[in-house]
């Protein structure tokens, strides 16, 4: 037992068990997650798990942070290489936050209900707020353009907001028919486009 511990080195150790994690998340839920169980699966003893997270929620809470800020960098990305136009930079943003949100539903989901949490960590609202944004800069930006219609970021942004994560939402509960599959993405850009158009 102790010659496979030893193959963690201190940073190795946490980055494993976050990764374990991550795994068991997706296969089976956030109420599946053990630290005890975790340190079994990667042959460590029991104990060594509490080095890096005091408790489950610990745990919970370094899973959703390392998701906002894999999500930041993910939207981020989503700006290379593509043109300057509102237009263009939406719909390169909008697919990556649906892509990330199928490919990560568990991830996203626990994400959202911990940020919510009373007791959630300024590191965790602070990695919120960083994505959240790259969406109000892209707004901004394109107010400064005359692409998008003057007003207040609350009004005008929560509309481009609701309607992403509410797609996105349906898409990952397998809520949209199969023909909204080929063109609903298109659908909801082209609408969030004109409805943020200028009068």
């Amino acid at each position: 037992m102790h010659t496979r511990t030893r193959r963690y080195h201190h940073g190795d150790l946490r980055a494993a068990l976050l990764t374990r994690a991550e795994d068991t998340l997706r296969e089976k839920g956030p109420a599946a997650l053990s630290l005890r169980e975790l340190a079994r699966d990667l042959g460590v003893s029991h104990a060594a798990p509490s080095r890096h997270f005091k408790d489950k929620q610990a745990l919970l809470d370094a899973l959703a942070l390392t998701g906002f800020e894999r999500l930041t960098a993910v939207l981020g990305a989503s700006r290379d290489g593509v043109g300057e136009t509102f237009a263009e930079r939406l719909d390169a943003m909008v697919r990556a936050y649906v892509g990330f949100a199928r490919e990560n539903a568990e991830l996203l989901d626990l994400m959202y209900s911990i940020k919510h949490d009373p007791e959630a960590s300024d590191a965790l609202r602070e990695a919120e707020q960083r994505w959240s944004d790259l969406v109000v800069r892209l707004i901004g930006e394109g107010q400064a353009q005359g692409q998008v219609r003057e007003g207040p970021m609350e009004r005008v942004g929560l509309p481009v907001f609701a309607t992403l994560h509410g797609y996105a939402d349906l898409a990952v509960a397998g809520m949209l028919p199969p023909e909204a599959d080929e063109h609903g993405l298109d659908d909801v850009i082209a609408f969030i486009l004109r409805g943020s158009a200028p009068a």
